[in-house]
């Protein structure tokens, strides 16, 4: 049974940090493009990162670049995203999720389409407040 399973997520003041993880079971995590979708109360799910399969180029969206960091572990089959400097604005249910073949991995724009990945993970609530 292929199968995503989130962690990490939590309550955090602002600037302070998370680690996400995404572990998979079932598949070969390197296999497939891995995308990071976060979606707010009220707001439609949006991309934040994805790791490409083919070469591991990485993507991010403009309001987290630099603070928000996605790495893979092929050992332990698991995908990570590290957040830092979070701002009340990052505060959202994350979902990782697992997309193959060439169209979802052609570019950014596409990482960040929901309906390209096959598979997601039940989602890991992150609250940044004081």
């Amino acid at each position: 049974q292929l199968q995503l399973v989130e962690s990490g997520g939590g309550l955090v003041q602002p600037g302070g940090s998370l680690r996400l993880s995404c572990a998979a079971s079932g598949f070969t995590l390197n296999s497939y493009t891995i995308g990071w979708f976060r979606q707010a109360p009220g707001k439609e799910r949006e991309g934040v990162s994805c790791v490409r399969a083919s070469d591991g180029t990485t993507y991010y969206t403009e309001s987290v670049r630099g603070r928000f960091t996605i790495s893979r572990d092929d050992a332990k089959n698991t995908v990570y995203l590290q957040m830092n400097n979070l701002t009340r604005e990052d505060t959202a249910v994350y979902y990782c999720a697992a997309g193959v073949g060439p169209t979802v991995q052609r570019n950014q724009r596409m990482c960040f389409k929901p309906h390209l990945h096959d598979y997601w993970g039940q989602g890991t609530p992150v609250t940044v407040s004081s």
